[in-house]
């Protein structure tokens, strides 16, 4: 896939179209029940269009237009004439770096042909210029369905793995593509650098990605039947027969992936919670786990590159001048990304949970965190000054508020907030909020130029924790210019 520097970013819904998309939504889940697939996804459609980059939306659309098609991976058996016109459109639209429009008319090629290779790949191509990785991702992933050995698309989907982080999936990958052309230089250039044979073979990717089994994203998988035999099969066995005799009960479900989440067993966990979709009428705590559940990976991968990093640094790049792997700036950029993706579906998941459970003010705390740590600071604010109305999440609220008004230059506004914090942040268990505050009203004070009030809460700080993000030395700077002045 060819490197590009995004020109736009999705908008961002607003509150009234986020709801008419929740709305549609739940109006899609219910028809779908009476296989009434043309509404399902027309619903879907305007749910994508209202919110382009929602996983959720886009997944369950994708799957509602295989269905309508009974998985036949062709599509509509006219689809070859219906859909040259959108696919122009297609092409066009992403000539002229409209990826919003490249999605919306992907989405016609895909509605008479979910299969379709180059459309899936334009589609990737804009969802990655967008900043939307995931989606790129599961973009190639669906087409791998149906064309398991293309190299090009194997090609596309080891250089986003790659981007991300994620280089046990992407050597695979990378030697998929060596297989189909034993003369291309750059996959065995990378198969060689990014060579993790051991982990891969433990971890079972290479028949994941061969087509034989799960794909290594978001590949449909079918219910695995509970050995008897195995431990966690004994421990399940009740569980399981519980679900046979109540199959439309979904905590049965959410119990049964637990279990296997406990024993490590992701694909197990993930089996039992889309088998528990269909019985459940699509229950909103089953689509929330599997959302969940889909972040576990994009944690891994955080954790695996961070240690990689680490141990590059440790190493240093001079002395370890015959390693073709990642450099430090590359393993630092897949860490930076990796978080970001992190951040943006954490609060995908807590948006959906603080418009499903509105008086639970945790939520709009937690996704106020996260739009701030995506740099989407107004939309954080207007979070959080909802949260900071409960008192229980006053001080937390108001601290996050603080910081999201330093982001945007209003020294006021962030004093403000931060001496609420200040007073609200009173029990044992804050203290870790009462330090960054201080640290906070610190270093704002003293940017100001109001070095005697910097001094004053840096020694404070100092006395708490003398070492907190080189307080220490900022104080002796800030003592040694207010003498001086």
């Amino acid at each position: 896939m060819a490197e590009r520097q995004s020109t736009q970013a999705p908008p961002s819904p607003n509150a009234d179209q986020r709801r008419v998309a929740a709305e549609n939504f739940e109006r899609a889940r219910q028809v779908l029940q009476s296989k009434n697939f043309d509404y399902a996804i027309q619903l879907l459609r305007t749910c994508c269009k209202l919110d382009p980059g929602n996983f959720l939306f886009r997944q369950s659309l994708r799957r509602a237009q295989k269905e309508k098609f009974g998985n036949n991976l062709r599509g509509s058996r006219f689809a070859f004439l219906s859909t040259p016109g959108a696919k122009a459109k297609v092409k066009a639209a992403k000539a002229g770096g409209d990826y919003l429009r490249v999605l919306e008319c992907g989405e016609d090629v895909l509605g008479k042909n979910p299969w379709d290779l180059g459309t899936q790949m334009d589609m990737a191509e804009a969802f990655e210029a967008l900043g939307l990785t995931d989606l790129a991702v599961y973009s190639l992933d669906q087409a791998r369905q149906k064309y398991p050995k293309d190299a090009t698309l194997n090609r596309a989907l080891a250089r986003l793995f790659e981007k991300r982080g994620d280089f046990q999936k992407a050597i695979v990958l990378w030697r998929m593509v060596q297989a189909t052309d034993k003369n291309d230089l750059e996959a065995a250039s990378k198969a060689k650098n990014l060579a993790a044979s051991e982990t891969i073979a433990r971890g079972g990717y290479e028949a994941a990605v061969s087509g034989s089994k799960e794909s290594p994203v978001v590949g449909r998988i079918e219910a695995a039947a509970v050995e008897k035999q195995d431990k966690v099969g004994r421990d399940a066995a009740a569980l399981v027969q519980r679900i046979e005799a109540d199959p439309t009960e979904p905590s049965l479900y959410t119990q049964l992936a637990a279990l296997y989440r406990r024993h490590n067993q992701l694909d197990r966990a993930r089996a039992a919670l889309q088998q528990g979709l269909g019985p459940t009428a699509h229950h909103f705590s089953l689509q929330l786990d599997l959302l969940e559940l889909d972040l576990l990976p994009l944690r891994d991968n955080l954790e695996a590159t961070d240690a990689r990093l680490k141990a590059r640094k440790a190493v240093g790049e001079d002395d370890d001048e015959d390693d073709e792997g990642p450099t430090v700036h590359e393993l630092a950029d897949a860490k930076a990304r990796l978080k970001k993706e992190i951040y943006s579906r954490e609060a995908e998941i807590l948006r959906v949970k603080a418009e499903r459970f509105p008086n639970e003010t945790v939520h709009r705390l937690e996704l106020g965190s996260r739009l701030m740590k995506l740099d989407k600071v107004d939309e954080a604010i207007a979070e959080l000054q909802q949260a900071r109305r409960d008192d229980r999440m006053k001080g937390k609220a108001a601290m996050l508020l603080g910081l999201c008004f330093r982001k945007r230059n209003n020294w006021k506004l962030a004093l403000r907030n931060f001496e609420e914090a200040m007073a609200a942040l009173t029990a044992p268990q804050d203290e870790g909020a009462r330090k960054e505050v201080l640290y906070q009203l610190a270093t704002g004070s003293a940017e100001q130029g109001d070095l005697p009030r910097a001094v004053e809460l840096a020694q404070e700080l100092a006395n708490i924790d003398f070492s907190y993000k080189g307080i220490g030395k900022l104080l002796d700077e800030w003592e040694a210019k207010a003498q001086e002045a």
